[in-house]
């Protein structure tokens, strides 16, 4: 079973016992959290799609930790005139635990 949810504008695949790094939330560890803009729910033999939302489907989740992405580089360069420029930055992710999907 899996499922199709919106988390801060961005589309995530989750299934149940499985993590996700979501962008970063508040709360603190061990904090329970719930998702209500489920897109779509596959349960193996039946798919409901939403029109946008799927109707009583939320899937709540548990909150592992606050953690950094990969760094990302950023560099910036304008032909024939010497500039060049590189900087980078790290993400701020939330490692959430999916303990259920309620479709």
């Amino acid at each position: 079973m899996y499922a199709i949810v919106d988390i801060a504008g961005k589309q995530f695949k989750v299934e149940e016992k499985k993590y996700i790094y979501a962008p970063l939330m508040e709360g603190e560890q061990g904090k329970s959290v719930s998702f209500d803009r489920v897109l779509l729910v596959d349960n193996g033999s039946e798919v409901k799609v939403g029109a946008p939302l799927v109707k009583g489907a939320a899937i709540s989740g548990k909150i592992l930790d606050h953690v950094k992405g990969e760094k990302e580089i950023v560099f910036k360069k304008k032909r024939r005139k010497g500039y060049a420029k590189k900087t980078g930055h790290r993400q701020n992710y939330t490692k959430v635990l999916i303990e259920s999907i309620k479709h």
